[in-house]
């Protein structure tokens, strides 16, 4: 990964979800959760979290380009448990031609579209597993336009990984599932280039959210960003990304513009010469200029969403947290309230903004000495109220 990065891009200041299913929708579509029709059983209640298959996918606007599309490991977009999976809402049907897919990080069991192969993937490692799959459709489908989405369960937990890299580092048994990662993400470099197709192929490397702190020790650590998973402070959403392509993304570059995952759709899609869909709101913004060296500034808003609930808005360096105290919580809200490390409860009690160039770590409110971005940034927040939506207000332009 290290190298991946000195080959091409970083990105320092590129967003998720706070959570992992939302994540993925949002990639996949463009848009933020709260904006994405869910989908419904046949009673006609919502699933969560399932995308509906009216949504458009960044598949199926390549399929229509002659992309083969593939994609293998944790779907999560397909409902959960019992009550509410669905496995025709997997990756089959929005757009992905091959599949080897399973619905949550324990991805038990594995499906080939809606066929169950494989019961239990855990031996000898998932990491392995899918990285074989996504090796095994870049042989098979060299010789045409590609797009493959593989989205490795490790290193969430339950963790596991293979004797070869167990004791391998000094950050215990989360380290090992990194050092694996690494080196099929190697693996995965190292076809590419042995299939002639290092000057025509982009390679992301991401994530889709942060540490998960319950987990201690095997969620990892974000530090110096303040708190984890299910928060909206950047420790729950502010991700690693890579960009590599040689000859078309800058070697050995950084950029701190606020970009996020659901930028993907559209990036992509601009780069396949993909149309994208005009009968609905696309949050992303392309970021070809960025990833190619040639556009330097973005002004933009990002919203940060814990759930369905509206938490911050980040804007340049600014990042302002609206109040939500103990008072203004949904039941979901309570629920998840025992997600969030005991640092950051009770919630924001004043509206609380900060300067992340100056203060990473989100610890210094300065509302009181720059009212007038507190201002501007509430302007933010007014509109993403009203377009996108917030607890259970629907936005003008969401489709649930």
């Amino acid at each position: 990964m290290d190298r991946m990065a000195k080959e091409g891009m970083r990105f320092t200041s590129f967003y998720a979800q706070t959570v992992c299913g939302p994540s993925r929708s949002a990639l996949l579509t463009g848009c933020y959760p709260m904006r994405i029709e869910r989908a419904e059983h046949d009673d006609g209640r919502m699933v969560h979290p399932a995308m509906s298959l009216n949504e458009i996918t960044l598949a199926e606007i390549l399929k229509e380009q002659g992309y083969k599309t593939g994609m293998a490991g944790k779907w999560d977009a397909s409902g959960r448990g019992k009550l509410t999976f669905r496995v025709e809402l997997g990756p089959h049907n929005q757009g992905f031609d091959c599949t080897f897919w399973g619905e949550t990080a324990f991805c038990k069991p594995i499906f080939e579209k809606q066929k169950v192969v494989l019961k239990n993937p855990y031996h000898p490692s998932p990491t392995q597993l899918f990285t074989d799959k996504a090796i095994e459709f870049l042989e098979t489908n060299k010789d045409e336009p590609f797009f493959f989405y593989l989205a490795h369960p490790m290193p969430h937990t339950p963790l596991y990984t293979t004797e070869k890299f167990k004791g391998k580092s000094a950050a215990g048994l989360y380290g090992d599932c990194i050092e694996e990662l690494d080196y099929h993400t190697g693996r995965l470099l190292d076809k590419v280039k042995e299939l002639g197709l290092d000057d025509s192929t982009y390679i992301i490397f991401t994530s889709d959210n942060g540490p998960w702190w319950i987990k201690k020790d095997h969620a990892g650590h974000c530090e110096p960003l303040r708190s984890a998973k299910t928060s909206t402070y950047d420790g729950g959403l502010r991700v690693p990304f890579i960009i590599r392509a040689p000859g078309k993304v800058p070697a050995g570059t950084v950029s701190d513009l606020v970009c996020a995952n659901m930028d993907l759709f559209p990036t992509i899609g601009k780069l396949a010469g993909a149309e994208l869909p005009d009968d609905r709101v696309i949050d992303g913004l392309d970021i070809s200029g960025i990833i190619h060296g040639t556009q330097t500034e973005l002004d933009r808003p990002f919203f940060f969403y814990q759930h369905e609930a509206l938490r911050a808005v980040r804007r340049g360096t600014w990042k302002l947290h609206l109040v939500h105290s103990d008072l203004d919580r949904t039941k979901e809200g309570v629920q998840w309230q025992t997600h969030v490390p005991p640092e950051d409860r009770p919630y924001v009690e004043v509206l609380s903004l900060y300067n992340l160039d100056d203060d990473i770590g989100e610890t210094t409110n300065v509302a009181a000495q720059y009212p007038e971005v507190v201002t501007e940034l509430l302007k933010d927040l007014d509109f993403a109220k009203e377009d996108i939506g917030y607890h259970d207000v629907i936005g003008e332009h969401s489709r649930r």
